[in-house]
């Protein structure tokens, strides 16, 4: 890969900022959601319901409001969402997601802004603000209409 030495002091580099990634507040404290969500037996039967009522779900979309069981089906995946989604263990764990998502968009926009402000931004966010108005950088080809 890299034969140079700057290569691999780049490599150093990128694994002590991965080890500092990981002993983060954030990734801690998604860690520990993580596990609490696990070990919580009652919010991991609404995951589960939820999830084996997804599949039907999917089979009604094949055939949409013709299939026999729409209406009923619609309703209760709506129904098992929310309850899932209201499962405080859920809530909390999406919440320290959301702030490992936020923290590893902002490293990518340091990294990717330190070699050119018109590189190509990956994340997670479809709203993240790269400064122009544009998700994902001005190299993304998206829809905001600016000159690079």
């Amino acid at each position: 890969m890299f034969a140079t030495i700057e290569g691999i002091e780049l490599l150093d580099s990128a694994d002590e900022l991965s080890k500092m990634i990981l002993f983060s507040e954030d990734i801690q404290n998604y860690l520990t959601k993580y596990k609490q969500l696990r070990a919580a037996d009652e919010s991991m039967d609404k995951i589960n319901r939820f999830a084996k009522l997804k599949e039907l779900y999917e089979e009604v979309q094949r055939f949409g409001r013709y299939h026999p069981d729409y209406s009923r089906v619609m309703k209760e995946i709506r129904e098992r969402k929310r309850e899932m989604d209201m499962d405080p263990n859920v809530a909390e764990f999406r919440i320290a997601e959301n702030n490992v998502q936020s923290l590893l968009d902002e490293v990518s926009k340091i990294i990717g802004y330190s070699v050119s402000e018109h590189v190509k931004i990956p994340t997670g966010n479809a709203f993240f603000d790269s400064g122009s108005g544009c998700s994902g950088g001005c190299g993304s080809g998206g829809g905001c209409s600016c000159s690079a």
